[in-house]
């Protein structure tokens, strides 16, 4: 019996078809809460907007250049593409501005938005865009803010939500509980994030794992109102380079743009990756690494294997399928730490190929963000 069954017995009614959609959907993230719903959508043909398009979104504030992390994403909105469910991305420009990116000179979060844009159509490989099944769209914050109902759906996400239990998610801002008492509107953040996803009939939240308690709090408040509850896929979170990958709640591992050195960029060459991977932590009796992390979440899941290619003096090339047999060759010493992570340098390269053919035919959005973020 499919272990999916176990967590919601309609499974067990979906046609061979819709039970491979619902794998590509959840088998491949950190956490999925609520499958309920979108089983109900295939088997009841329906969804949140009525017509039976099962609509997934992921949010993102424009606040500069690309990183790593997105690539994680993408490859899950990939995979919900390929389950013929309709993917947008939400360029939260709105949000940005509460959270005083770019000192909120709205022009600037938006010139990013653009170039975000860019990068997402590349990293899915161009597909068709629009509103149907298997199709990706774009839709900006301030195109549904002026809506009449949207408002009305903040101030219900708003009511009998303390205090605390907002300061609890400002980790979705990248902030500390205490950084924002002297800003109201950041207050309202989580409430934002939640109307979002009423208003726009989400059936499939989607974000790191970083993004939890947003979508926690997206259900708490669905229940206030007996509204219906988005499925939320969370996927992994990728360490610095420089971590040595520990899970911790406060997130305090996650790869940042902060930390050039540590973070590794859509737009960094296979001689940039392959400097800033010779300084990524990788204990050979530890099993907690960037390194995997960067195997597991990205190379594998895009490639299938990890080849690594070490001076002919050094011995012979080596493909890799699965990350427990890679870990165990790096700690019985069969593999050296150095040539596992110039192949794993070689891995991203290759998975950032059509990135850096897009903006080297079409340079002028990435030019307008590098000097945005001097």
């Amino acid at each position: 019996m499919d272990p999916l069954v176990e967590r919601y017995s309609r499974v067990a009614e979906l046609n061979p078809e819709d039970l491979a959609r619902l794998h590509l959907i959840v088998d491949d993230v950190a956490e999925a809460v609520g499958i309920n719903h979108i089983v109900d959508c295939m088997i009841d043909g329906t969804s949140a907007g009525g017509d039976g398009v099962i609509r997934c979104y992921v949010g993102f504030e424009p606040s500069g250049k690309a990183h790593i992390g997105w690539k994680v994403l993408s490859l899950q909105l990939k995979r919900m593409l390929e389950a013929n469910t309709n993917v947008m991305i939400f360029l939260a420009d709105w949000h940005a501005w509460v959270n005083d990116k770019f000192n909120g000179v709205m022009e600037d979060i938006q010139t990013t938005a653009r170039y975000m844009e860019e990068c997402f159509r590349s990293l899915l490989d161009y597909p068709s865009e629009g509103d149907g099944p298997g199709q990706l769209r774009f839709v900006w914050a301030s195109s549904i803010m002026d809506e009449g109902e949207y408002w009305a759906r903040v101030l219900r996400c708003s009511k009998n939500m303390s205090l605390a239990r907002v300061r609890r998610t400002f980790s979705i801002m990248g902030r500390d509980e205490e950084s924002s008492d002297g800003d109201l509107s950041r207050f309202f953040y989580p409430a934002l994030q939640a109307a979002d996803i009423f208003e726009m009939n989400i059936d499939v939240a989607i974000g790191g794992m970083d993004q939890r308690k947003a979508h926690m709090y997206m259900r708490d408040v669905a229940d206030r109102w007996k509204w219906y509850k988005a499925t939320c896929l969370h996927t992994p979170i990728i360490s610095g380079l420089k971590s040595s990958g520990a899970r911790m709640e406060s997130f305090d591992h996650k790869m940042s743009k902060s930390d050039p050195n540590g973070a590794i960029l859509l737009h960094d060459t296979e001689k940039k990756l392959t400097k800033k991977m010779r300084k990524a932590f990788l204990d050979p009796e530890n099993a907690d690494s960037p390194v995997y992390e960067l195997i597991e979440n990205i190379i594998l899941p895009e490639f299938g294997e990890v080849v690594v290619t070490p001076k002919p003096e050094f011995g012979e090339p080596s493909t890799w399928t699965d990350i427990e047999s890679f870990k165990a060759a790096v700690a019985d010493g069969s593999l050296h730490p150095f040539d596992a992570k110039m192949g794993v340098a070689a891995g991203i390269a290759r998975g950032l190929e059509a990135v850096a053919s897009h903006f080297e035919s079409n340079p002028e959005t990435l030019e307008r963000v590098n000097e945005l973020t001097k």
